[in-house]
């Protein structure tokens, strides 16, 4: 059994990771932090554990084998360094830090500790993107060329714990970046998955179009970013993300091979098409991607939880995450300049 401990009580941790804590046989919610005090106890009475006075506090509790930092971007590094300087294992969300800097400092921490640190990349978890990844490396459409993957929903004033244009994700001090650390991180992580490739040059543009503050001016940090990729293995493509999509979320991605196409969550009614070059459709009924009114089980909480348990290192670990990271801080640096940046990948 492994004593669990939560730093930050808002939506994330609220929807995903305390519920698939409480799910999980060898997982005890053992104690709780959030600036927002009663937030805590509310939690700690539902689930059972105790409230710290400080996240520090929660740290010093030798009692306390593993934490997930579900705290403002800002906070991610400076939380997770010093989880794992106290011996704890670490789930951190995403986006792993604010600057390239720190997600190296959050590596080396780990490795320096022994203890695993995994980043809340929960998009390869999906079964159709674990599905369509097994798809590409079998050939079923060759080559990928060229490909197109799209989130983007409403905006987080939707759906964060304290709902409207005050939400932290619009606070620039807080949150750092917007739309495209929010959700251009998912896709960013997925596409490598899915090609098995590299993001080694980026041209984006992140800028803010239409999401406004308290104030009615424009929020501080982006609600949209479109990024063409060039990857390690030559296929070249867009990543989209946006808080701007009034309506349906689109949570897409279309592969485009030398044998053929293959949209995922891109059809209403199957999660996987695809459409070989001599014109026959193949199609997987596999599962519904999720929106934030549809959550179900990440699987993020379970693949930490694997980790734990077998004593194996997580598939998504801090280092894994670094080069999607690089290519995040490459396209904000590339809509900064107006030019095409290499994306140093180690």
């Amino acid at each position: 059994m492994f004593n669990i401990g939560i730093i930050g009580c808002g939506k994330i941790a609220q929807v995903r990771h305390i519920p698939e804590y409480a799910a999980h046989p060898q997982a005890k919610l053992w104690g709780y932090y959030d600036l927002n005090q009663d937030r805590a106890k509310e939690l700690a009475e539902q689930y059972g554990g105790k409230v710290y006075p400080s996240w520090r506090d929660l740290l010093a509790d030798p009692e306390i084998d593993a934490v997930s930092v579900c705290a403002a971007n800002n906070a991610h590094a400076e939380i997770t360094i010093a989880a794992l300087e106290a011996g704890k294992h670490v789930l951190c969300e995403k986006p792993m830090a604010t600057t390239l800097a720190e997600c190296e400092a959050m590596v080396a921490a780990a490795k320096k500790s022994g203890k695993y640190l995994m980043i809340g990349h929960n998009q390869r978890l999906a079964k159709a993107h674990a599905r369509a990844r097994k798809l590409v490396e079998e050939g079923a459409i060759g080559d990928i060329v060229t490909f197109r993957t799209t989130f983007g929903h409403g905006g987080p004033e939707t759906w964060s714990v304290d709902p409207g244009k005050a939400t932290w994700f619009f606070d620039k001090k807080k949150a750092a970046m917007g739309a495209m650390a929010d959700l251009g991180i998912h896709k960013t992580d997925l596409i490598q998955f899915l090609t098995g490739q590299k993001v080694v040059e980026t041209t984006a543009v992140v800028t803010t179009l239409d999401k406004k503050g308290p104030d009615g001016q424009l929020i501080g940090v982006d609600d949209n970013a479109v990024c063409i990729y060039r990857m390690s293995g030559g296929a070249v493509g867009t990543m989209t993300a946006s808080w701007t999509y009034y309506g349906a979320e689109d949570n897409s991605t279309i592969l485009y091979g030398t044998k053929g196409i293959m949209r995922i969550y891109d059809d209403p009614a199957y999660s996987i098409k695809i459409t070989t070059a001599d014109g026959e459709n193949i199609l997987y009924d596999i599962d519904q991607i999720q929106t934030n009114d549809n959550q179900t089980k990440s699987g993020v909480i379970d693949l930490f939880m694997d980790s734990l348990v077998n004593g194996t290192p997580p598939e998504i670990s801090g280092e894994e995450a670094l080069s999607a990271m690089r290519a995040v801080f490459a396209s904000i640096r590339s809509a900064e300049t107006g030019e095409r940046v290499t994306v140093k990948q180690d």
